[in-house]
C-alpha cells in the first residue's frame, strides 16, 4: 500500500509540492491578516498538514535539507496544536511519549 502511495506521490510530485507550498502561504497569510483573531487550531492543523505533504515529497526526492526543515515544522505544528487546544502538560507529555513510541515502532 505504501509503495502505491509513494508511486502516486512521485508521479504527481510537482503538483503535490505546489499544493503544500500554497497551503503554507495561505496559513501564514491568514495569521498575518487576522492576527490575534486567527483560528489558531485550524492554522496549526493546516500548517502541519502541509508540512507532512512537503516532508513526504522531500523524502521521495532524497532532499535531506528540506526533509529536516519540514519534519521540524511538523513538530512545531504538533506543539502549536497542543497549545491551541490548551491541553495540560501531563497530557502533552503522555501524548508525545506515545507518538515517539509509535514512530520508533515504524522504523524498527
Amino acid at each position: 500500500m505504501i509503495n502505491r502511495l509513494n508511486s502516486f506521490v512521485f508521479e504527481y510530485i510537482r503538483f503535490i509540492e505546489m499544493l503544500g507550498v500554497l497551503m503554507r502561504i495561505f496559513s501564514f497569510s491568514l495569521v498575518s491578516w487576522l492576527g490575534p483573531e486567527s483560528p489558531f487550531m485550524f492554522v496549526w492543523a493546516f500548517n502541519t498538514t502541509d508540512a507532512v505533504i512537503l516532508s513526504w515529497c522531500s523524502i521521495l526526492k532524497k532532499d535531506n535539507a528540506y526533509t529536516l526543515l519540514n519534519v521540524f515544522w511538523i513538530m512545531v505544528g504538533v506543539v502549536g496544536m497542543v497549545r491551541a487546544s490548551q491541553i495540560s502538560v501531563i497530557d502533552f507529555k503522555s501524548a508525545w511519549l506515545h507518538l515517539i513510541t509509535q514512530v520508533m515502532a515504524l522504523f524498527s
